[in-house]
């Protein structure tokens, strides 16, 4: 009987092979670390506060994932019979209750501290608000800056539904916090989705949890904009202009942007070009929503700009990192984000990102720092001579 022979193996370089052995190691303590104290939070916590816990008795286990208390089953939409409206508002408070809950580890678990914007509001005027370092206007290194896709969702979450079906690994943006915060020391979480007071809704979210009582007395219910927060455009561009740019001494900016976020970099890319250019070191897009033909149209330096230092992660079959093409020339290079499905993309690409990002600062640094010239006898010798 013919044996088998094992095909011979391709050797890693040995550097290569510590920092691939390194980093899991690193990523599996710091996931622990924020999962844990995600523990002590109790999502359970934020429920049980609420008029009726019992229709939402569900909780985050050790692995991050929503489970119900009872059955262990993940959440249930359909949790009222023949009531749409209902499973709809139930679920709506769940959407919430997520939110109070990831702000909380922002807080808590990151360590990032909460910034409202407009700087100049009034007394009682709706704010927006987003989350940043201690130190992401400090160092003078390298600040990365989350942008992510257009939805319900808040800052801290790539996607809700991807939250409560997926898990707090999948759905937040902690683990990309976490990594930004060990390479790089500053990170900012823009919080573009949080353009204004949807009363309506606050009405109907509030009723549910009072019994059906009405808390606005009959006043006029509509859409209230937060200023310079009332667009996903605004807010981005409000805090490049009084943050990132003005304030922010760090000399390496690099942008992860999600779905819409795309656009929406692009966007402040062209409201302010040379900043931008100056500034930004490296963009990481995520399915990225942006049309570089229709938003820069013919703009060489931006063409250029972008397919130097900007990278897709795009929904594929194929391998992770894997070159994709791109039927656009003036766009910039398109790799796989190693799954065929939109919410897992960003946790997915987590670790290629960083390293595409680290590869680009090093690259920087490496041409705006290059090798003193070396010393001959003769400069030596002039050098002496004056």
């Amino acid at each position: 009987m013919l044996c088998e022979m094992k095909p011979r193996e391709k050797q890693i370089p040995k550097a290569e092979l510590n920092e691939i052995s390194r980093s899991p190691s690193l990523c599996h303590k710091e996931k622990m670390d924020w999962l844990e104290m995600g523990k002590e939070l109790s999502f359970r916590k934020l429920a049980e506060g609420s008029e009726y816990p019992e229709h939402l008795k569900y909780s985050f286990n050790i692995k991050g994932e929503l489970r119900h208390l009872d059955t262990n089953e993940p959440f249930v939409f359909n949790y009222y019979k023949n009531a749409h409206e209902n499973n709809h508002k139930r679920y709506q408070i769940l959407g919430h209750l997520i939110e109070q809950y990831v702000y909380q580890l922002l807080e808590r678990a990151c360590k990032l501290q909460r910034v409202h914007v407009p700087i100049d509001a009034r007394e009682n005027e709706p704010r927006s608000f987003f989350f940043m370092s201690e130190k992401a206007l400090t160092n003078p290194s390298s600040l990365v800056v989350l942008l992510q896709d257009h939805g319900v969702f808040r800052a801290g979450q790539w996607g809700q539904k991807t939250i409560i079906h997926e898990g707090l690994e999948h759905g937040t943006q902690i683990p990309f916090i976490q990594m930004a915060l060990h390479d790089y020391g500053g990170v900012i979480v823009l919080n573009p989705n949080d353009n204004f007071i949807d009363m309506k809704m606050e009405e109907e979210r509030l009723s549910f949890l009072t019994k059906g009582e009405s808390l606005f007395n009959g006043q006029s219910m509509g859409q209230i904009p937060k200023r310079c927060s009332s667009s996903p455009e605004e807010h981005t561009i409000y805090v490049w202009d009084h943050f990132i740019s003005s304030k922010s001494l760090a000399k390496n900016v690099a942008f992860i942007a999600h779905g819409y976020g795309g656009l929406v970099f692009i966007n402040l890319l062209m409201q302010r070009k040379w900043e931008v250019m100056n500034k930004v070191y490296s963009v990481a897009f995520i399915d990225s929503m942006h049309h570089t033909q229709h938003q820069v149209g013919s703009n060489p330096e931006v063409q250029e700009w972008i397919q130097k230092h900007c990278r897709e992660w795009v929904t594929n079959s194929k391998h992770l990192d894997r070159p994709t093409g791109s039927l656009v020339k003036v766009d910039c290079p398109k790799v796989s984000a190693g799954t065929e499905k939109y919410t897992l993309a960003p946790s997915y690409s987590l670790q290629a990102i960083f390293k595409y990002l680290k590869s680009t600062l090093k690259a920087k640094t490496m041409v705006a720092s290059p090798r003193s010239p070396i010393k001959t006898r003769s400069t030596s010798s002039k050098r002496c001579s004056k």
